[in-house]
């Protein structure tokens, strides 16, 4: 089956019956795939408020109903708790468990948070002629730790989690005209050619997803990214929270043109 082009609706339904649960980087090409952070009910006024003070690692695209699996306005036919390949689950900022279906921790307390994806802008990056490194060697995308501080809120603090591609120095302008039409999915690049400057040592060892090849004439680009409450889970110790894994992304039925 030719999982790369089927719709959103039917992807959602393999991922949900645990026939899909790999990266989503290039699946579905044109629409939007989000990030998720579930908190419970207790915690989820300090992370909306992170990611109010915190927009190009945090855009909020959707907050669901308390408890509630479903969503109102970025997808249809959707369940939360299985529709995304794989789960982290952190208890007291400890990454316990990796799971790909929630049923059997799923609380009425639960408030699941959409977060914008850069795989969002991968397609127009494309469209444009610029190569996602990543998806021509079928591996995720690398991700960074860096040492950008957020703004806190309540319990929660860290640093910014950012994603890098690389980009041939002839397209470099390209590229951030492209991104930074679409906010809603990070914008435009926070680093380009020193990730030195952002607290990165070494691209070959990415604290998530794999390395990539950087070609002769390619400088690394970095976009923020929503693993950034990852960071945040970690280093503010809070007794549960659930993300995605990293690079397993839910796929919605919102066309990428719309967050322009």
């Amino acid at each position: 089956m030719d999982y790369a082009n089927l719709s959103p609706v039917k992807f959602r339904h393999l991922v949900r019956q645990g026939q899909f649960t790999g990266p989503t980087s290039g699946y579905c090409p044109g629409y939007t795939q989000a990030n998720l952070i579930i908190v419970p009910q207790a915690d989820a006024f300090d992370f909306l408020l992170l990611a109010q003070r915190n927009p190009r690692p945090c855009p909020v695209l959707e907050v669901a109903d308390v408890g509630s699996r479903q969503l109102h306005q970025f997808a249809q036919d959707v369940d939360l708790a299985n529709d995304f390949p794989r789960y982290r689950i952190y208890r007291d900022g400890q990454l316990v468990q990796e799971v790909t279906s929630l049923d059997d921790i799923w609380r009425n307390d639960f408030v699941a948070f959409l977060i914008g994806c850069s795989f969002s802008f991968e397609a127009e990056l494309m469209a444009a002629g610029i190569e996602i490194r990543h998806i021509t060697e079928g591996v995720n995308v690398p991700m960074y730790d860096t040492n950008i501080e957020l703004l806190g809120a309540g319990k929660l603090q860290g640093q910014m989690v950012v994603s890098m591609r690389p980009i041939p120095g002839s397209q470099i302008a390209k590229a951030v005209e492209v991104t930074a039409a679409m906010p809603r999915v990070h914008g435009a690049p926070i680093q380009i050619g020193d990730p030195q400057a952002i607290g990165i040592q070494d691209l070959n060892h990415p604290d998530y997803g794999d390395p990539v090849t950087i070609m002769p004439g390619e400088y690394p680009v970095f976009w923020p990214c929503g693993v950034t409450p990852q960071n945040v889970v970690r280093q503010s110790k809070l007794p549960l929270v659930i993300t995605h894994a990293p690079g397993h992304m839910l796929i919605t039925d919102v066309i990428n043109q719309d967050l322009k």
